[in-house]
């Protein structure tokens, strides 16, 4: 063993790579492998966006932007708010462009977590939070939500309030959440704001399928709550643009000045080419997300169908594109060992529920972010599977 890797920061040894990245690696090279694991949408990103990306590297528009982004850009991002949720945010100084949201919540957690800081997260939940609450040497404390149908409960902060008191700075919401694809109505998100205005928490606000709810109209906290609020975005999955990494922090100018300071030195700024092909999908594309919402609805109606004709207990997803779904308990309840079987026998991937934490256990997660004809070869193939454990039994 090296000697120096005994000397790295001691909160690096406390985290690991994602388990979902982790089996994914682990099931991919299976020959035949048909996969419904990432969370990566199966559209192209729109060819206008594409075309302005060549334009503006034909411009040599390849230098640094400011730290916070290309003002025409936060000015973009800023009518596109007001347009969309009945948000408004200064472009000049509460506006941050970031690479992804994925730095975006790491600029954000490190700006506001000191260590022996606590910060609720309910869960099941993305694994992207833990760790990095973890290397801002926080407490994560994570409320069960499986009880409640996945859906976060004013009283459930109470109760945790209670038992941690001021220790708790801040909580983490994800909605639509990944994994479980639940969202929250109006009156849910009225409520939370009250309990949370009353505690005083930062509230970091992951909204990035913001543009894909489809029963209800999205309803960003940040309406009610706006001078605690985080609020964090991209285009990842509106805009099918995973790859070219542009993210948003939305904030009051006070927290703002803050958090750029850790975004600075995190990444100088975003990269100034996906900058110029943002601000044509803020624009011109201002409604790219709805034809892929469209056929997403879809999937998830068929999916959905299919698996409770099956056995499998669903809680019905209203954005994102996702479905988790509980293990009928007649099969394996650990989730990875249910993954992995089936991906050896009938080589179909989905990720285990305990990569989303201990509320996740007994569940799995299918991203329909896949052609319907690959999710009617899914079906097929997880039909096989119960059929055959059913013979066996």
């Amino acid at each position: 063993m090296n000697p120096l890797q005994e000397r790295f920061n001691n909160q690096v040894y406390k985290i690991e790579v994602s388990d979902i990245r982790k089996f994914d690696e682990r099931v991919s090279p299976i020959e035949g492998m048909l996969k419904l694991t990432l969370g990566a949408p199966d559209f192209n990103t729109p060819d206008h966006i594409k075309e302005a990306a060549i334009e503006a590297i034909n411009n040599n528009e390849s230098h640094y932007t400011g730290m916070a982004g290309d003002i025409q850009l936060r000015m973009a991002a800023s009518e596109f708010l007001k347009k969309k949720y009945s948000l408004s945010y200064d472009p000049t100084n509460e506006i941050l462009v970031t690479i992804g949201a994925t730095e975006a919540i790491s600029a954000s957690l490190l700006a506001i977590l000191n260590p022996g800081d606590k910060i609720l997260v309910p869960s099941p939940i993305f694994p992207g939070y833990e760790p990095l609450i973890t290397l801002s040497q926080a407490t994560p404390i994570f409320i069960d939500t499986s009880v409640n149908g996945f859906v976060l409960t004013p009283q459930m902060i109470e109760d945790a309030m209670t038992e941690y008191g001021s220790s708790v700075k801040a909580i983490i919401l994800n909605y639509p959440n990944n994994p479980t694809g639940v969202t929250y109505t109006r009156e849910e998100i009225k409520a939370l704001a009250v309990v949370l205005k009353r505690h005083g928490l930062f509230v970091i606000s992951d909204e990035i399928y913001s543009e894909l709810t489809y029963d209800n109209e999205h309803v960003s906290i940040a309406e009610y709550l706006r001078e605690q609020t985080i609020l964090i975005n991209g285009l990842s999955k509106s805009h099918a643009m995973t790859g070219w990494r542009i993210g948003f922090i939305f904030a009051p100018k006070e927290l703002t000045a803050q958090i750029i300071k850790v975004h600075q030195y995190l990444v100088t700024c975003a990269t100034s080419i996906s900058q110029k092909a943002a601000l044509a999908a803020l624009t011109v594309g201002i409604d790219d997300a709805l034809p892929m919402k469209k056929e997403y609805q879809k999937r998830r109606d068929y999916l959905f169908e299919e698996l409770i004709q099956l056995g499998f207990e669903v809680a019905r997803p209203n954005g994102a594109f996702y479905l988790f779904a509980k293990i009928p308990k007649e099969y394996n309840q650990n989730s990875m060992k249910f993954c992995v079987d089936l991906a050896e026998k009938n080589k179909l991937a989905l990720i285990p529920g305990s990569a989303f934490g201990d509320a996740g256990e007994g569940y799995i997660r299918l991203s329909y972010a896949a052609s319907m004809e690959n999710l009617v070869e899914a079906v097929e193939r997880l039909k096989s599977y119960i059929v055959s454990h059913t013979k066996t039994v």
